[in-house]
């Protein structure tokens, strides 16, 4: 066995790294495994497909809230849609919104479809500063002419002031 070191040091010590290499690969590996139904995708409405976003699986949806959209139900439910200008998608949230949720302002809603494409939200994130939109969405409006921010759009990073909050 030429290919081996001569020292009997060096030896053991390619033999741990070949014994620990492959439980190392085989633990990440796991682990990656078992995190990708933790992973939230972002989409906004004109880019959800029933191949991109299945019934029952777990996204945020961002966009724009449909002014004259918002529906209060009698359970105590809400309905409104979002839009991106390009396509609207119909949101139905069972609880409290936000404080700063109204017409016109920007929102992240998770959740997921049922299958009749009817999204159904767990969580609402309203916009808390006028100078903050996630890149995503900002990216979107920007695309199809319709963003309203001052200058460029963000960076991405939200000023130290500002985050999204939940009520």
């Amino acid at each position: 066995m030429r290919w081996l070191p001569r020292s009997p040091k060096a030896r053991r010590r390619l033999w741990i790294v070949a014994a620990v290499t492959p439980v190392l690969l085989l633990a990440v590996g796991l682990s990656l495994w078992a995190m990708r139904d933790s992973v939230t995708f972002f989409y906004s409405p004109s880019e959800i497909t029933e191949e991109a976003a299945p019934a029952g699986r777990m996204i945020r949806l961002g966009g724009l809230v449909l002014p004259g959209s918002v529906e209060q139900g009698a359970d105590g439910s809400v309905a409104f849609s979002v839009t991106d200008n390009a396509a609207d998608a119909r949101i139905v949230f069972q609880g409290d919104l936000p404080d700063l949720f109204r017409e016109g302002q920007g929102i992240v809603a998770q959740g997921s479809f049922d299958e009749a494409r009817v999204f159904h939200a767990t969580q609402v994130l309203a916009k808390h500063d006028e100078t903050y939109m996630p890149r995503e969405v900002a990216d979107r409006l920007r695309e199809t002419g319709e963003w309203r921010g001052e200058g460029d759009a963000p960076s991405g990073a939200a000023p130290s002031n500002a985050a999204y909050v939940t009520e």
